[in-house]
């Protein structure tokens, strides 16, 4: 026992309720110091996930006040910046919850080992996943992967409940000194974004446990149908919850399965979604690449363009086709993008536009709030026939087929492209105010024409199929 400080190093699990490691440090009964260190990684982050980052951390300041903490603020390399809290307050033991991508396995590795070293106490825990990944195997011995095998491996092992958030923390003696958060400049690269962003993110654990709550009690039972629906409020929207741990996956778990065991239809489904956040984080564990290289390496050589100008049009919302353009003006106006709508924008990126998948990837790494580097990477891979999937490259979804069966009465276009619409609403214009001014984009103006014809491009992609595999 000892009455040393113990310093929680916080990254992307500001929560209080079902947190490993805070739930047993607040046990001991230490004095404890949450810090969170904004790093070279953690500035490396794209525009909104960093913008949204920054409004996650503010709100979990306020709510470590309501159990008598503080959160301390750091800014520099994690070893240094933990080295130097240690030095001024006396602890003798950093915390974490794990984290599973190759930048932060980078990062920790090294510091638990250094730490050790110093005779500090460096002990991680879980908590990001349900399973850490690799304690889910094959029959013999290996990974998964493909993913409905993976849900049958995992959908009848037991999950812990989710642990009650501690009622009190025990503060130091003195607290040392913490960064001015304003300083950090977070959202500095979102410029006027930011404020159209702002009106449709939902921050901290309050707002996801509720945003829980909501969706169990009025969307569940239709989430199988209503989920592929972009104009349709069904899904539960936690995706940019758990991109900073503001709610634990348990929590998600255990509702969603008391949610089946009283009968919802759509709530295996659910299960099943949240299961394939598992699996992303299971590949990128055991083949790691899949962040940034083709899954199956004998894509390396398919003939993919880099970036391009159809690219850039893609980016803006300016195919021509309505769904792709949507979902790319749904992204700048809300920061997310509809799950079904991300598939058909993947796909016509990397098949139509015969464009390199991580052209998309790094896109998205910069729009999304609520970007994950696990989901990202195995979304992009899947839809372009470069990752695990079952089924090939010529699975090429046409936009114009889809949009018909999937927003039959065009809302969803109608809500986002203000070129369509006599009298655009809110969210069609918005698009015009957070974009950049540079790109001079004027509601007035028509929509533009297709980039490409749907059957040609479709054409062109299994021709340039075809010859690779020749």
């Amino acid at each position: 026992m000892t009455d040393a400080p113990l310093i929680l190093w916080l990254r992307r699990d500001l929560r209080l309720m079902d947190s490993p490691m805070l739930a047993e440090a607040a046990r001991t009964g230490r004095p404890l110091i949450p810090l969170f260190i904004l790093d070279p990684e953690t500035e490396a982050l794209g525009a909104a996930p960093k913008w949204r980052l920054g409004l996650g951390i503010a709100e979990f300041a306020k709510t470590l006040a309501t159990v008598g903490s503080q959160l301390i603020l750091r800014r520099g390399g994690a070893l240094d910046v933990l080295r130097d809290v240690l030095a001024e307050t006396g602890a003798n033991a950093v915390w974490w919850h794990r984290l599973y991508d190759p930048g932060s396995v980078a990062r920790d590795t090294p510091v638990k080992s250094a730490l050790k070293e110093q005779g500090v106490e460096a002990r991680s825990f879980a908590g990001h996943l349900l399973f850490e990944p690799w304690e889910v195997e094959t029959g013999t011995g290996g990974f998964y992967r493909v993913y409905t095998p993976f849900w049958k491996s995992v959908r009848d092992r037991p999950v812990s409940a989710p642990l009650a958030a501690p009622m009190s923390l025990t503060a130091p003696a003195s607290w040392p000194k913490s960064d001015d958060l304003d300083g950090w400049q977070m959202g500095a690269a979102m410029r006027r974004g930011g404020d159209v962003v702002a009106a449709h993110v939902h921050v901290g654990e309050s707002k996801a446990l509720a945003r829980l709550d909501h969706f169990i009690g009025t969307s569940v039972d239709a989430y199988a149908t209503d989920r592929d629906l972009p104009a349709v409020d069904g899904t539960s929207g936690l995706s940019e919850n758990l991109a900073y741990g503001e709610i634990g996956p348990r929590t998600i778990w255990a509702a969603g399965w008391r949610a089946m065991q009283a009968g919802a239809q759509g709530a295996e489904t659910f299960l099943k979604e949240l299961v394939w956040r598992e699996f992303a984080y299971h590949l990128m564990h055991h083949t790691p690449h899949i962040t940034h290289a083709n899954w199956k390496p004998e894509w390396d050589d398919f003939p993919w363009q880099g970036d391009n100008k159809n690219a850039e049009y893609w980016r803006r919302g300016l195919t021509g086709e309505p769904f792709v353009d949507a979902a790319m003006r749904e992204m700048y106006v809300t920061g997310r993008m509809h799950n079904r709508a991300r598939m058909i924008v993947a796909s016509y990126l990397t098949k139509h536009l015969m464009t390199h998948w991580r052209v998309g990837q790094d896109w998205f790494a910069e729009c999304l709030v609520d970007w994950d580097p696990a989901a990202n990477a195995m979304g992009w891979q899947w839809a372009s026939g470069s990752g695990p999937d079952s089924a090939p490259f010529f699975r090429i979804f046409n936009p114009a087929i889809q949009v018909e069966k999937f927003d039959p009465k065009a809302e969803y276009r109608h809500r986002f492209i203000a070129e369509l619409s006599r009298t655009p609403g809110p969210d069609a214009m918005s698009y015009f105010d957070a974009v950049p001014k540079s790109w001079a984009l004027d509601p007035s103006r028509p929509y533009p024409k297709p980039l490409v014809d749907l059957a040609e491009g479709r054409k062109l992609a299994l021709a340039a199929y075809a010859g690779r595999n020749s």
